[in-house]
This record gives C-alpha cells, structure tokens and sequence, in this order.
C-alpha cells in the first residue's frame, strides 16, 4: 500500500510565514492564523514544507486504506 505524502513535521509555522515575500500575503495569513487557532482552539502545525494544519483527521476507507490529514 502506497505511502502518505504529507504528514506533520517539526518545521516552525512562524518561519513558514515570515518566508512569504510579498508583504500583505504575509499579513493576511498572520491574519487567518490568528483566526484559524481562535476557532479551532488548536497549535497550528506544519504538514510538509507548505500547509498549515490545525488538529488532525483520521480517514479510514472501505478499501481499508486510511491516514491522517491536517
């Protein structure tokens, strides 16, 4: 069975978004982060080198397959 791609790694979110270069996409995602950990009540996390995740989804198909996902 095939591998997940993505999972959580140690990687520091903060570093993720100060590695935006454009200014105002920096801005708007310190802005949705903020928004994201109000309403979900988790720590953000990084899911390989580009998502940020909050709290994790486990999935299980009728194939038996599952995983984990932000």
């Amino acid at each position: 069975m095939a591998q997940l791609k993505t999972k959580p790694t140690t990687a520091s979110v903060n570093k993720f978004i100060d590695s935006i270069e454009d200014e105002k996409k920096r801005k708007d995602s310190r802005a949705v982060l903020a928004m994201m950990r109000e309403i979900t009540g988790e720590r953000p996390k990084m899911w390989g080198p580009s998502i940020v995740g909050f709290s994790t989804y486990h999935f299980k198909y009728a194939s038996g397959r599952e995983g984990d996902c932000p």
